[in-house]
């Protein structure tokens, strides 16, 4: 029987990520697992994108790393010239590297951004007062906050005329979902001064409400704010 010469046919030849199953290939898995489930040889070859003819960029990596003992701090210490020794590593790759190595060593100074708390009427209109006293038309803004009443983020879906404001409660929910939101409030000013709720918006609010009801976000409030003064929906007994 002739014997099959593997080489010839190929089949030691270097695979290119490309060619990977699609749950190994780095991109696809971070995208999938997060960034968490990568180590440090997958991470880094997402940023240097590719390897050399004779290896791919995540074995590229691996070698490079065991040189480092597997240490990320002696990966930062080497120079351009020390990582172009590496087949496969132009200064373009190196720059990546050592940019990549520079930003942990930064994240690692950095302070914890610390999120306010908006867990009472009070708070929200402290913090969204500075945003809309001067406002000559009116604004709907969602609070975007975690299970602590930390503040995730603030948006304005909503931009009105001087008495009232058109709000999709699609949005409201579709930018609660994508930022894990757990609690949600919501806010607009009154130009005019008038604290007293329109008949509008009790009727975005319970709208509100009964689509929080089915996400299971809790409902917070609802707040109407004037320059110097608010209404609170929660403290009011209206939710």
């Amino acid at each position: 029987m002739e014997q099959i010469n593997t080489e010839e046919r190929g089949f030691n030849s270097k695979l290119n990520i490309t060619q990977w199953a699609e749950e190994d290939r780095p991109r696809e898995k971070l995208e999938r697992l997060g960034p968490q489930a990568l180590s440090d040889a997958e991470l880094l070859a997402i940023l240097i994108g590719s390897g050399s003819p004779k290896e791919d960029a995540v074995t590229l990596m691996k070698r490079i790393l065991c040189d480092c003992g597997n240490n990320l701090n002696t990966l930062g210490k080497k120079s351009i010239h020390d990582l172009c020794l590496y087949n496969g590593v132009g200064p373009a790759k190196a720059i990546t590297i050592m940019a990549a190595c520079e930003l942990g060593k930064r994240r690692q100074q950095e302070k914890v951004e610390v999120r306010p708390d908006l867990g009472t009427a009070t708070r929200i209109y402290n913090h969204m007062h500075p945003l809309l006293q001067d406002k000559d038309v009116e604004e709907f803004w969602i609070l975007l906050m975690n299970q602590n009443h930390r503040l995730i983020k603030e948006v304005c879906i909503a931009h009105g005329g001087i008495s009232e404001v058109s709000v999709d409660i699609r949005i409201i929910m579709r930018e609660a979902v994508l930022c894990n939101t757990t609690i949600l409030a919501v806010c607009h000013n009154h130009p005019s001064g008038n604290l007293r709720p329109s008949r509008a918006d009790d009727d975005l609010t319970e709208s509100i409400r009964r689509a929080c009801d089915v996400m299971r976000i809790y409902f917070a409030d609802h707040i109407i704010i004037t320059d110097g003064n608010y209404f609170s929906y929660r403290e009011n007994g209206r939710i």
